[in-house]
Order: C-alpha cells, then structure tokens, then sequence
C-alpha cells in the first residue's frame, strides 16, 4: 500500500501491448522514454501532489523508476485506461480526486491538468471533469478519430461520438459546419472523485461505449454527469510511427528555443 499526505493524485495508465505501436510507452523521444516526457509534464500541474504510472509491464515500471518517478504493476487484462487507474487507486491511501492523464499524450501542457482539477476543487458536486477544444477545421470535424462532444448550456457533457454532432441541417456542406457553429473535439484527460472512479468499474461496459468505442459513455449512460473545460491546449496523441516524428520535431524545436 502506498501512503501520500497529498488529496490530489495523477494516474498515467501505460499499456505495453499495441496493435500499431508495441511498447509505446518506451518509445525514445529525443533521449528520454514517451512515459518520461509525460510524467514529468504531469508532474509540472500545481495542482497535483504526486503522479503514478500504472503499468501492466515489468520494463514500463522499470523505466519509470530508472528516472525516480513511483509506479504500480496491474494486470494485463483490465480492459480501459480508467479501469487501470481504478486498480491503481485502490493501492493508494488519502485519495480523494484522481486524474487519468493518458500514456500517449508526450506534449501535455501541465496547465491543462490544472483546468481539468479545478472543477472539482470548486464545487464538491461536481464528481467527473474532462477538457474539450473548439474545432478549427473540417478535417477536425470529419475525423473519426477526434471524439466530438455536445456541451449543454451549463458546461455539461450531453453526447460524445465518433460522428461530426450536432448535424447542421441548414448547411449541406460539412466542411463548412464549424464556421456556423461551435464544434468540440473531446480531449481524453479525466478528473474522478475516487468513489465514483470506483464505482465505473463495477458497471461493465455499456452499450454505447461498445457502439462508439468510447469509455467516457459509460458514465453518461450511468447517470453521471461530465462537467467539461474549455481549453486553449492542444495535444498531439503517440497512435502511429507519423506521430512520433511529429513529436520529435516539436520536443526538438522546443528544446532549441
């Protein structure tokens, strides 16, 4: 059992296991491992006592406490990133909110893990938060890869998809939809209070998460309402080869300024 005085904790759940990018967490960016890079960004948010990586690999915990961060093995057939950090957290005392920061995001700003915990910190009603961006592009729009979410008019998750939502039925062009409406990609960073992080686990996957593939239905369809955040930030997620060249250059740009 791990002890911490801190209220705050920021579990990285990092999978070994890739279908497109085996081992990603221990992919070198520019000297150091993926993991590394997103550690030590989360490490950065002042509103964070300390940072977890929950790994289901032997090498990912190795890696982490080769450059001093804590880690936890879990096991290798928990089947979401939330499930994960669920397990993880049961091995941590003096809990009360947790952040799931995800195990490919090597360019997170720490200020957006902020934005993300601050709900949370102002209102003990609200149980989950998560951060959403406006679209700029159609391709944003269009893309099945980039979830969408519709936010009602207090800040609330009504939907997320796949799909370019709401349709703009006045408008056939869809490249044109998000100059006439305001469009939001979802952003995969959650902030839990640990008994309804608990309590996700025990549901099992639901039907629309299984439709979208998207695990954050699980709560809506469980009558847990998503207060979302809208951030400047912007990320670039590790799913291909094409990613971590982009990130490199941006991680070496930086570097050089």
């Amino acid at each position: 059992m791990i002890t911490d005085t801190g209220k705050i904790v920021a579990i990285i759940p990092a999978r070994y296991a890739s279908t497109r990018l085996p081992g990603k967490p221990l992919i070198d960016l520019c000297g150091k491992p993926m993991i590394q890079h997103i550690y030590e960004r989360t490490a950065q948010a002042k509103l964070v006592d300390f940072v977890i990586v929950a790994t289901d690999d032997i090498r990912i915990m190795e890696a982490v406490e080769n450059f001093g961060g804590r880690s936890i093995l879990t096991p290798t057939d928990i089947p979401s990133g939330s499930d994960r950090i669920a397990f993880a957290s049961k091995e941590l005392e003096g809990i009360s909110i947790v952040v799931n920061v995800q195990g490919d995001e090597p360019l997170i700003a720490s200020q957006m893990i902020d934005e993300a915990v601050m709900p949370l910190i102002q209102d003990k009603e609200i149980s989950v938060s998560t951060l959403v961006k406006k679209i700029l592009s159609a391709d944003e729009l269009k893309n099945p890869n980039i979830p969408k979410a519709v936010i009602d008019r207090f800040g609330y998750a009504m939907y997320f998809s796949r799909s370019p939502i709401p349709y703009l039925r006045d408008r056939q062009n869809i490249d044109e939809w998000y100059l006439y409406h305001d469009y939001y990609k979802h952003i995969g960073l959650y902030v839990y209070r640990k008994e309804v992080l608990n309590k996700f686990t025990t549901w099992g996957e639901s039907l629309l998460e299984r439709i979208e593939k998207l695990e954050q239905l699980r709560m809506l369809e469980n009558g847990i309402r998503i207060k979302t955040v809208v951030t400047k930030y912007d990320t670039i997620p590790v799913d291909t080869i094409e990613d971590v060249g982009k990130v490199r250059l941006l991680i070496e740009k930086s570097q050089r300024s």
